[in-house]
C-alpha cells in the first residue's frame, strides 16, 4: 500500500508545483476514488506534511544537486517525484534505496523515458 501511498503524495506534490493547494481537499477526493486503508491515508498525510513543512529546504536541495540544468527547465512531473523523494528520505527516513526504487518506477510511468536517469542522478547525490 505505500507504493499507492507514494503515487497519491507525488499527484499532491505535482498539483502543488503549479498552485499552492490545500491539499486536504485534493486528498479527500483521491482518497474516496483510490479507497485507501487508513494507515496508508496516514503515510500520506505525513509525507506531504513533511514537504509542507520543510519545501523551501528540499528546493535547495533539488538546487545543489542539478547541475546544467536551470531549475525552470526541469519537467514538472521530475521535479514532483524529486521532492516526493528528498522528502521521504530526509524526513521520513525511509530508507534510500527504497525511495529511489519506488520514485523510478513512478517515473517510468508518468516521466520521459529519459527522466529515469535524470532523476536517478539528482537522488544518488543525496547524502
Amino acid at each position: 500500500m505505500r507504493t499507492l501511498a507514494r503515487k497519491i503524495a507525488f499527484q499532491v506534490i505535482f498539483a502543488d508545483l503549479f498552485e499552492n493547494t490545500n491539499y486536504e481537499t485534493i486528498l479527500n477526493e483521491i482518497i474516496t476514488e483510490e479507497k485507501l486503508t487508513e494507515k496508508s491515508i496516514e503515510f500520506v498525510k505525513q509525507i506531504l506534511d513533511a514537504y509542507k513543512q520543510n519545501k523551501t529546504e528540499i528546493l535547495s536541495e533539488i538546487e545543489g544537486k542539478v547541475e546544467g540544468y536551470e531549475l525552470g527547465r526541469v519537467y514538472k512531473v521530475d521535479l514532483a517525484l524529486i521532492y516526493l523523494a528528498i522528502t521521504e528520505i530526509k524526513y521520513i527516513s525511509t530508507p534510500k534505496p527504497v525511495v529511489i526504487n519506488e520514485v523510478l518506477e513512478l517515473a517510468k510511468i508518468f516521466s520521459a523515458e529519459k527522466s529515469v536517469s535524470f532523476i536517478n542522478g539528482i537522488l544518488a547525490k543525496l547524502n
